[in-house]
């Protein structure tokens, strides 16, 4: 993990969450499926007036209503507790009484309508030979409330069938209007501005829209007992506006890194006029060169701080201005630039930066192999062994406080998207300079015959291997934001990412044995066809790499057509 010292805020104890459940009541209709919404109350203190599904808070004799539930055999008492409580709820705000009688049918709008919402819940489910119905509650989703806010909630998201000829009532004091919606209807209304949701509704809708009837709904959440997905959102500032995002977006890993208690202050807008600190000794300029091969641009990272002089991380295209603006960040105090490899979007700079520093820093890397294209060619001031260790130490410090506050960058050689790449990682804090190794948003193209498929791989299998070893939570990419988390994300990352490779080599396996005469072209329209066919002369590359590494594996037998 990042040193505290490093922290660009300070750390705070965001608030502890209270234990909630909330369930969404699922009807079909003609239109398709529909969920039942109700308006808060404009004077309440948590989300005033926004269109939620009925729950609430858990109380103390939820836990001890088990004995009047029917239950799964896999349904553990935690979750039987919530099932309670968002039965209860839905009972005392909209009247919809999710219970059975002994026959096992559904308890009737006679039933609720000689029930008092806020006599004994329980008692008087007891009378009516009721038992409550726990067992057709299944979770969907899980939901923390954001870091940032001083209410914070715990709360699973229910689904379950609406009963049959029973009509929501609101008890117009918490709740207000209700309404059958279908989530796709719910989202436009909402994108319309007359149908205000907060962003954990808004997600789970946009998540159900997916799927049309009830008993979909109910099959794909009764496969497990666990939610199909968990989420504490992060949020952070785009166009000046808070913006909120889930753990699978892309802005995410950075906010954890930048503001991990949850602190609103982050811009996420690119741009490359001036640099983003993400720490105190790391900072990052995007370079003005986004396409489709560069995302935003080719993102360069100064490392150190002004008492020990900066390491430049790729910096970029021989573009003036985005050199100059590297060069004021760093004060000119520039003590080495390092290339993660030769292609044209990292390493032309190199050359023109160090002519502008009076100290001419080396520049280091790896020399360009024979097979790298001409655009590609590098040659460093000095090449960098696997595992060297390339140290900033801060001047004038005892020598007690010099480990403390050096910045310590260790080199590890990753061929494959390259024949000469190489990765950093700021062993102080953690992090992982992935180069064009690892991307935030895709996957790198490996390109023969520069690029090898196989180095890919292994290389993978290396920056895992640190990650465990060294406890490294981040890994900042050469395109896009930062990634990675307080826990197992970063080897998550890497993890998936090689999963994803497999995969695709699979399906290379199969369209070539069942076309073994086939064409690269006839090849990639089957192993891609996931993928737009504007981008398949990029993904025509990492074709050919697949091709060539089941080759060399014995895969197949045939001759490859290029």
């Amino acid at each position: 993990m990042p040193r505290p010292s490093q922290q660009l805020h300070p750390a705070r104890q965001p608030a502890t969450p209270r234990v909630a459940a909330t369930v969404l009541l699922l009807r079909d209709s003609p239109d398709g499926l529909e969920v039942l919404m109700t308006r808060r109350s404009a004077t309440a203190s948590f989300v005033p007036g926004a269109f939620v599904f009925p729950g609430g808070g858990l109380d103390a004799a939820d836990a001890l209503c088990h004995g009047i539930c029917q239950r799964r055999a896999g349904q553990h008492a935690g979750a039987l507790t919530e099932a309670v409580a968002a039965i209860r709820e839905s009972f005392e705000e909209l009247g919809v009484l999710l219970a059975r009688h002994a026959d096992g049918s559904w308890a009737s709008q006679a039933d609720v309508e000689a029930m008092d919402r806020r006599g004994d819940f329980v008692a008087q489910c007891r009378a009516r030979g009721l038992t409550l119905a726990a067992s057709d509650l299944h979770v969907l989703a899980r939901w923390v409330t954001d870091r940032d806010l001083p209410k914070r909630f715990d709360v699973p998201f229910l689904v379950a069938p609406m009963p049959p000829q029973q009509q929501p009532v609101a008890d117009e004091s918490e709740q207000f209007e209700p309404v059958w919606v279908r989530p796709a209807e719910a989202l436009a209304r909402h994108q319309a501005g007359t149908f205000f949701m907060i962003f954990p509704t808004i997600r789970t809708l946009e998540h159900l829209q997916h799927l049309v009837t009830v008993e979909a709904v109910l099959q794909a959440c009764a496969q497990t007992e666990a939610p199909l997905f968990t989420s504490c959102p992060r949020a952070g500032l785009m166009g000046g506006r808070e913006a909120r995002y889930m753990e699978h977006d892309l802005p995410f890993g950075e906010l954890a890194l930048v503001c991990p208690d949850g602190q609103i202050v982050h811009p996420l807008d690119w741009q490359s006029d001036t640099p983003v600190p993400l720490l105190k000794n790391v900072w990052r300029l995007t370079a003005p060169n986004p396409g489709v091969m560069t995302g935003p641009g080719t993102n360069s990272y100064g490392v150190g701080d002004a008492s020990t002089g900066f390491v430049i991380i790729d910096p970029g295209p021989a573009d003036a201005e985005h050199l100059t603006r590297l060069w004021r960040a760093a004060g000119g105090d520039i003590r080495a630039i390092v290339c993660t490899h030769s292609h044209p979007d990292h390493s032309p700079g190199a050359a023109p930066l160090q002519a502008m520093c009076a100290n001419k820093p080396p520049i280091l890397g790896l020399p360009s192999a024979s097979t790298a294209r001409a655009a590609s060619a590098f040659t460093p001031d000095r090449e960098l062994q696997n595992n060297e260790l390339l140290t900033l130490i801060p001047k004038g410090l005892e020598a007690d406080l010099i480990h403390k506050n050096s910045h310590t960058l260790q080199v590890i050689h990753t061929p494959g998207h390259a024949a000469n790449h190489l990765c950093l990682v700021l062993l102080e804090d953690g992090l992982l300079f992935s180069g064009d190794h690892i991307l935030n948003g895709s996957t790198t193209v490996i390109d023969p015959p520069d690029g090898n498929m196989t180095d890919y791989l292994a290389s993978l299998d290396v920056l895992l291997q640190y990650c465990a070893a060294q406890q490294l939570k981040f890994i900042l990419p050469a395109h896009g934001y930062v990634m990675g988390g307080p826990g197992d994300e970063a080897q998550t990352t890497i993890t998936r990412l090689k999963t994803h490779r497999l995969q695709r080599e699979a399906k290379v396996m199969q369209a070539m044995q069942t076309q073994p005469h086939g064409s690269l072209e006839d090849w990639l329209a089957v192993v891609y066809d996931d993928v737009p066919a504007r981008m398949w002369p990029v993904a025509k590359r990492s074709l050919m790499a697949h091709v060539e590494r089941l080759q060399a594996l014995g895969g197949s037998s045939h001759d490859a057509p290029f």
